[in-house]
């Protein structure tokens, strides 16, 4: 996808020097575009873990490039193996919720355990990062590919007309590597001409789609609108929201999601209004070892000051401002679980299933 005219990917090794890794600072969006330089694999676990950069298939390529680093800075031997343990310690505590994180660290140190010195290493783990890279874009693409379908079926039942969508958080390229999941329907959809346009959920409290969807949605020409997340509801009673598609950082065996804080409402609000309502999920989110999202997903709380105080532009510069009473507390959850029975169907890589073990094994057999 392009920012400013210019292709970029989200995570990418510097032109110059390969032992950096770059990728963007996605705090500043949409106010200023910055890139950020990781030298370290803490580097990239503090880039996860103060979100830097979100989203789970890049929390999983950031973390898989920041094992990458650790190779670098390993020594020979089992004090090699020791500081590869440590660091994937260190980059598993980031974040709880996104099953992208464990899966990605989980294959790097399979594929390192092989390796016998410390180039073999190096090389082992660049191209394994590399490689996890390459196939989550191909995962989003394929998404695009198959979602695209639904979008193209809903235009010729409205003779032509836009096809309304809501989304939900950021499910972008910048939440990925390219293309992105809830997004790549949509982006295919209004490259081959069928006119679209996307209901933008704000998304409290650190306004993701506000910030960085609808970033991407205009660098991209996509007609969007932005919304509060309490309008969702409103626009599907009176017929103004043909479909609603939103990502997952982890999805479960029988077909249960979690997602942004907010997704559920969401559901609901389809489901009462006859609204078919769509996530978008590459493999990589799910975690086949859980069954039942509301009792087994480990859901993030993050800190009070992200409801208190919003970031905002003014005079050049980017200021924090209090929102609320200085003293009062604030509960900050960062997801919440869709059951598996208010969603329409799950669009993945290898095709649109049902949210249901039976649906999801059907395709993901192995």
């Amino acid at each position: 996808m392009k920012l400013q005219g210019k292709h970029y990917r989200t995570i990418w090794l510097d032109e110059a020097n390969p032992r950096i890794v770059r990728t963007f600072d996605q705090r500043y969006f949409p106010f200023q575009i910055v890139e950020e330089a990781l030298y370290t694999y803490e580097d990239a676990a503090e880039a996860i873990e103060e979100m830097h950069v979100r989203g789970a298939p890049m929390i999983g390529a950031t973390a898989a490039y920041g094992l990458y680093l650790a190779t670098l800075a390993a020594p020979e031997g089992e004090e090699g193996a020791s500081f590869l343990e440590n660091a994937a310690k260190s980059l598993r505590e980031t974040r709880p919720t996104a099953v992208d994180l464990f899966h990605c660290i989980e294959r790097m140190m399979s594929e390192l355990a092989h390796a016998t010195d410390r180039e073999t290493r190096i090389d082992t783990a660049l191209s394994t990062a590399n490689a996890i890279a390459d196939e989550s874009a191909e995962q989003c693409r394929m998404i695009g590919v198959h979602g695209l379908e639904i979008v193209k079926a809903i235009s010729e039942r409205k003779g032509g007309e836009p096809v309304n969508i809501l989304t939900h958080c950021n499910a972008g390229w910048l939440a990925c590597i390219d293309y992105g999941t809830a997004t790549a329907p949509i982006y295919l959809a209004h490259d081959l001409g069928i006119p679209v346009h996307v209901w933008v959920d704000e998304t409290r409290p650190r306004n993701q789609g506000g910030k960085i969807t609808a970033l991407e949605l205009q660098q991209h020409g996509v007609p969007h609108t932005i919304i509060t997340d309490n309008a969702g509801g409103h626009l599907m009673q009176h017929g103004m929201v043909d479909m609603v598609i939103v990502g997952t950082d982890r999805t479960t065996r029988q077909g249960d999601v979690a997602n942004k804080i907010g997704t559920y409402l969401k559901a609901l609000a389809a489901k009462d209004n006859g609204v078919p309502f769509y996530v978008a999920l590459p493999s990589s989110t799910l975690d086949l070892n859980l069954r039942d999202g509301l009792k087994e997903i480990p859901i993030e709380q993050r800190s009070e000051e992200e409801v208190k105080y919003v970031w905002g532009w003014k005079e050049g510069e980017i200021h924090k401002v209090l929102t609320t009473p200085l003293e009062s507390p604030a509960a900050n959850y960062g997801f919440d679980v869709t059951p598996a029975r208010l969603i329409t169907s799950l669009i993945t890589e290898r095709g649109i299933c049902e949210a249901s073990e039976a649906g999801i094994l059907g395709l993901f057999a192995e």
